[in-house]
């Protein structure tokens, strides 16, 4: 057991809560499709983490920060993802502008789970701050007599469950907001918004450092 656990779990659990991209990409999921592709998209998110985790741990995300072209093509790549989602998210609230008429139950949930948990992957893996935010963090919680993979290994998979057992109450709250925005207008507006945070996180990312 590390011997830094407890200040650990209190760094991380911070850094878990803090709004950002995956809390805007879940929300937007949740109040399109409901409580499961919430779910699905936080999981997609954990399983994103975990390929950065993975990497730290076997030292594979040093050569990612230790190339700015590598850093920098992955930061792009992620910020035009996010801003994609975001438009994604505006063109299809224009789409049903166009059809006021139309009942809210017509159509089908705009994407599904195997989708949902797809862009939550992404939208973590496209991110090259997750992996630097390993390799600053978990240095700072292995003491001088601790074995540093074995340690970094129990650190990040400590990491992890806390990320899966925070999206599956953040789910929940969805829920409950979902039956806030049950009403149409709320909901298209909701979804403007969230559509409007994903492009400008983005924006946000791809400025980052220039």
């Amino acid at each position: 057991m590390p011997q830094q656990l407890l200040p650990f779990l209190l760094v991380v659990l911070v850094l878990t809560v803090t709004p950002g991209p995956d809390m805007a990409l879940v929300l937007r999921n949740g109040v399109r499709g409901g409580v499961r592709l919430a779910w699905w998209t936080g999981l997609g998110c954990c399983a994103g983490i975990a390929v950065h985790a993975t990497a730290a741990v076997i030292g594979l995300s040093a050569l990612l920060a230790a190339s700015a072209a590598a850093y920098t093509v992955v930061k792009l790549a992620g910020a035009c993802y996010l801003v994609y989602l975001g438009v994604m998210a505006l063109w299809s609230t224009r789409r049903k502008a166009a059809r006021p008429d139309e009942p809210v139950d017509s159509t089908p949930a705009p994407t599904g789970p195997a989708t949902a948990f797809r862009q939550g992957v992404l939208s973590n893996v496209l991110n090259p701050k997750i992996a630097l935010l390993f390799l600053t963090l978990l240095p700072q919680f292995i003491g001088a007599d601790e074995p540093r993979m074995a340690t970094s290994a129990v650190l990040a998979v400590v990491f992890l469950a806390l990320a899966v057992l925070w999206w599956r109450v953040f789910t929940l709250l969805v829920a409950m907001l979902g039956r806030v925005l049950s009403n149409q207008r709320v909901r298209t507006t909701f979804e403007r918004v969230t559509g409007a945070v994903l492009i400008a996180l983005g924006i946000r990312v791809a400025l980052e450092g220039v």
